[in-house]
């Protein structure tokens, strides 16, 4: 494994990322999701340390309560959440979606999550379970966290 270089540039834009304004996102009343996603991680760097796959769930956590925001001036249902890959930290992303003229799948229903699951170690001091649901579910041969909002959006 080569050393990881560039670490404080890599960080900083990063986190140049978490805001809703970065992304040319329609929040108006004609805009509309259909499983709208963004990677920060794309490259899986996360795999490698945990210190840095925790630096990427915070940047994560960021970036989803900067959409939050964004989405009281929606107007319309919508439903987001973030999702976490045990297995492959470069499919972790926050999702997006609402009614949509693409496919009639809203709300979105992802079958077999449990929402009692046992939240990882490495997730304490970093997700606020008064603030947010946890739930696992197993896709294909990963292990999925999806975190929610309790308060804002449709459930999952």
């Amino acid at each position: 494994m080569k050393k990881f270089r560039g670490k404080k540039r890599y960080f900083r834009n990063l986190w140049r990322e978490t805001t809703a304004e970065q992304y040319d996102l329609d929040f108006g009343k004609e805009g509309w999701f259909d499983l709208w996603h963004t990677h920060l991680d794309f490259y899986g760097f996360g795999n490698n340390k945990l210190k840095i796959r925790k630096e990427h769930i915070k940047a994560h956590l960021a970036l989803y309560n900067s959409l939050l925001e964004k989405f009281d001036t929606l107007g319309k249902p919508y439903q987001s959440w973030i999702e976490l890959v045990d297995e492959d930290t470069g499919l972790d992303a926050v999702y997006i979606h609402t009614p949509n003229p693409n496919n009639d799948n809203f709300p979105l229903k992802i079958e077999n999550i449990n929402w009692n699951c046992t939240v990882p170690k490495y997730f304490k001091g970093i997700i606020n379970l008064n603030e947010f649901n946890v739930g696992h579910y197993k896709w294909e041969s990963n292990n999925s966290y999806l975190i929610h909002s309790k308060n804002n959006g449709v459930k999952l």
